[in-house]
């Protein structure tokens, strides 16, 4: 069976195990602190040697990580990844925006407040650069969504989400949604989707 390496905390794992969700594909997780040095481990550095989750090991010992390369692997071939060229070129456009744009300042103000320790005068000095820049990606997103049901083509897809998942828990680094109409309609609609499971659901455990 498929396996999947994730943390009930990470954004990055909850796309994994979303989409594995909502295609039906049977698979089993072990958990991994990314707090106390777990992915830092020989055994799992063999899986993945940047030493993240999410990573999937495939039954026949094939490995993979990267949540987005992963998305794009297991969208291949389903309504989850456009046929259309232009329109594939677009669901790239967002997942490379998400990792370098968003989740860079959303997902870190979050990781930051998640910690079981107080932030030190380090990490408070970052959180107005994370705030102001999360905040920009955020408006983008929802100047985007003016006028559409998703983020490219009227049709979910693995663009809708990689960005949902940290998205959809921004106030919990810090940021009001309030200002953001059509992404929190947006966010509604993603989490009415069929097989939708939100961030806390443990599967295949």
């Amino acid at each position: 069976m498929l396996i999947l390496y994730d943390n009930m905390i990470s954004g990055n794992a909850y796309k994994v195990r979303l989409l594995l969700t909502q295609l039906g594909i049977a698979f089993r997780t072990v958990q991994k602190s990314v707090t106390n040095g777990e992915t830092r481990q020989p055994d799992f550095l063999a899986i993945n040697p940047n030493g993240r989750v999410p990573a999937v090991v495939f039954d026949d010992g094939r490995k993979l990580a990267e949540s987005n390369a992963i998305l794009l692997y297991f969208a291949e071939g389903t309504g989850f990844l456009p046929g259309d060229k232009f329109a594939r070129a677009q669901v790239y456009q967002w997942l490379f925006f998400e990792q370098y744009s968003h989740e860079p300042y959303v997902a870190v103000a979050r990781f930051l407040r998640h910690l079981p320790q107080p932030l030190n005068a380090q990490a408070e000095a970052r959180m107005p650069e994370l705030l102001q820049k999360g905040h920009a990606a955020l408006k983008l997103m929802d100047n985007h969504l003016a006028g559409r049901q998703f983020l490219v083509g009227d049709a979910y897809s693995i663009a809708d989400i990689a960005l949902y998942a940290y998205s959809h828990v921004a106030d919990e680094g810090g940021f009001d949604l309030a200002p953001y109409a059509n992404l929190r309609a947006w966010l509604g609609r993603v989490a009415a989707m069929p097989g939708h499971i939100p961030i806390s659901h443990k599967c295949g455990g």
